[in-house]
Parts: C-alpha cells; sequence; structure tokens
C-alpha cells in the first residue's frame, strides 16, 4: 500500500452521512422499545398486576427492539458511496 493511498484511508470515517442516519434511526426506535417495556408493576409486593403481561410489554416491545437492534446492524453493514 503507498503512503499516499494511506494517509486517504487514515482521513476517512469508516461511516458516511447516510450510515449515521440510519444508526440514529435505529437508537431512536430502540429507546421507543424500551419506552414501551416500561411500567405494569406494582407498588405493593404482596398484590399482583395483571397488567405486566400486557400485548405491549409481551408482544409490541420485543418486536419494536428487534426492528431497532436490525436497523442498527443495517447501519454499521451498509457501505457508504466514498468507500471502495
Amino acid at each position: 500500500m503507498s503512503d499516499k493511498n494511506y494517509s486517504q484511508d487514515k482521513n476517512s470515517f469508516a461511516f458516511g452521512k447516510v450510515n449515521f442516519k440510519i444508526l440514529f434511526v435505529g437508537l431512536a426506535i430502540l429507546v421507543v422499545g424500551y419506552i414501551l417495556m416500561v411500567g405494569g408493576g406494582s407498588d405493593d409486593p404482596n398484590i399482583f398486576n395483571e397488567e405486566i403481561f400486557s400485548f405491549r410489554r409481551i408482544t409490541l416491545a420485543p418486536l419494536v427492539l428487534l426492528l431497532g437492534y436490525g436497523v442498527v446492524f443495517y447501519a454499521i453493514l451498509k457501505k457508504h458511496e466514498d468507500a471502495e
């Protein structure tokens, strides 16, 4: 590898602008997924609250999290336009 190519590689980022945008969208989706999981507990340990097993916490939140992790994974693996 020549010195010229090395200096170009040294100054370039692994992520492009599009990669960062996709990454931040994925992170936002992850935050939404974790927010959907919050709640459903009881303040009194002797009282059981059925709300902890709601559709939102058992089904929807994990699916949103899987989507978020998929988007983040795609952002990491996607080549940006400047990459050769």
